[in-house]
């Protein structure tokens, strides 16, 4: 199974619509999760002609936060804080936010698992901070695929998606740069 991943993707924040790269990387995917900070549902109703798509719930997601570039994104069966899937024999938790052990020296690994997923998951994908990168931890794949809109914070300049491949019961990363 191959599923595009996004987030961060800021709409109509960060730009009228999504890079035209990202339909072209995502052309051949069979799922695709957003994790979070769509700001709008159009995103999902975009990326949902490609593949399935899911969202977890960005902190600028939330209606109570409404502005002009910030519409909110109101109740979709599409749209959760937080979704577990079941993928093969993968357990994959889709958030927002989900720090890293040394970003919260006080919580141990099994105990942030536990906190956002209510116990062990194998892959996390989620998004935040902007920032593209792959972790491998004890037991799990952590993925943010950055920002195809916003890439670290800073507006215009190519961003980044991913891609998680499973098979097997085994999960690869990777992350493509857009141009």
């Amino acid at each position: 199974m191959r599923i595009g991943l996004i987030a961060d993707t800021h709409i109509p924040e960060a730009g009228p619509e999504l890079p035209a790269q990202v339909y072209q990387f995502f052309r051949d995917v069979d799922l695709i999760l957003h994790a979070g900070d769509m700001h709008t549902l159009d995103v999902l109703d975009w990326l949902g002609r490609m593949a399935p798509v899911l969202g977890a719930r960005g902190n600028g997601d939330h209606l109570s936060s409404a502005s002009k570039y910030r519409p909110g994104v109101p109740p979709d069966p599409r749209v959760e804080d937080v979704h577990i899937l079941q993928i093969e024999r993968l357990r994959v938790g889709l958030i927002h936010a989900f720090p890293l052990p040394e970003e919260v020296p006080w919580r141990t690994l099994e105990e942030l698992l536990e906190l956002h997923f209510g116990g062990p998951v194998d892959v996390v994908v989620c998004g935040d901070t902007h920032q593209a990168r792959i972790d491998r931890l004890p037991g799990l794949l952590m993925i943010n695929p950055g920002s195809p809109t916003l890439p670290n914070q800073v507006a215009g300049h190519p961003g980044s998606v991913g891609l998680l491949e499973v098979h097997g019961g085994e999960a690869k990363a990777l992350l493509v740069q857009l141009d």
